[in-house]
């Protein structure tokens, strides 16, 4: 299971940590994923980490805000969101896929959401003033 939180209301140019935890499976035999889905829109991939290589993904629209980085030893990773925009409102999800996944992350390709077999509950970000 993979269970997401940290997500609140922010003002833009706010910051926030989203963590994701694991329980029942090893996250660093995973390629791990952040996507967001926005009322209305399909859900897209933000980021994602393969802790074994140290391969990251970040979608364009993210570069140079948000970071990605996991534990280990907690089994859990982080995605620390900065200079948040209101447009970074949206539903949060981590999931967790193997070799396909591990695959686009390592070719820094866009996550495609059919190669991640477990998904946590998702937790909201909003970002308003």
């Amino acid at each position: 299971q993979l269970q997401a939180s940290g997500g609140g209301l922010v003002q833009p140019g706010g910051s926030l940590r989203l963590s994701c935890a694991a329980s029942g499976l090893t996250l660093d035999y995973y390629g791990i994923g952040w996507f967001r889905q926005a009322p209305g829109k399909e859900r897209e991939g933000v980021s994602c980490i393969d802790s074994s290589s140290g391969s990251k993904y970040y979608a364009d629209s993210v570069k140079g805000r948000f970071t990605i980085s996991s534990d280990n030893a907690k089994n859990t990773v982080y995605l620390q969101m900065n200079s948040l925009k209101p447009e970074d409102t949206a539903v949060y999800y981590c999931a967790a896929g193997r070799y396909a996944a591990i695959a686009d992350i390592v070719r820094k390709t866009p996550p495609s959401r059919v190669h991640y077999d477990y998904w946590g509950q998702g937790t909201l970000v909003t970002v308003s003033s």
